[in-house]
């Protein structure tokens, strides 16, 4: 067994630290602290971060997130049907046409009835 045929994967592991550590490392050495109110607001729930586990909050923040999920995997469709659209004939284009007008009426209808709202 020869250690050379390990490289390759050694290397790999060794970029892969620098990739995700290297970026940490250097923002914590440039960066200067300087907290204010603004930068320590609670931020995309709405709520604060450290309080009691079970106080009760907006259930919109959820609403909101599930829609975000539900058309952003519809939309990761529409990526091997682009790539496939020579190969699939008219047939997958109008299949396709169809399966992006109920994504629009459902995205029509959620507008409408203010789900996507943040009052």
């Amino acid at each position: 067994m020869q250690l050379d045929q390990y490289l390759p994967v050694l290397l790999f592991i060794v970029v892969g630290i620098l990739v995700g550590v290297g970026p940490m490392a250097i923002g914590k050495l440039l960066s200067t602290s300087k907290p204010d109110a603004q930068k320590l607001s609670p931020y995309e729930c709405g709520f604060e971060a450290f309080e009691d586990a079970r106080m009760k909050f907006d259930v919109r923040y959820y609403l909101v997130a599930i829609l975000f999920i539900l058309f952003d995997l519809e939309i990761a469709f529409l990526f091997p049907w682009a790539v496939s659209l020579d190969s699939i004939g008219f047939i997958g284009f109008l299949s396709m046409m169809i399966f992006l007008t109920i994504l629009v009426v459902g995205f029509i209808y959620e507008w409408m009835k203010g789900a996507l709202d943040w009052e």
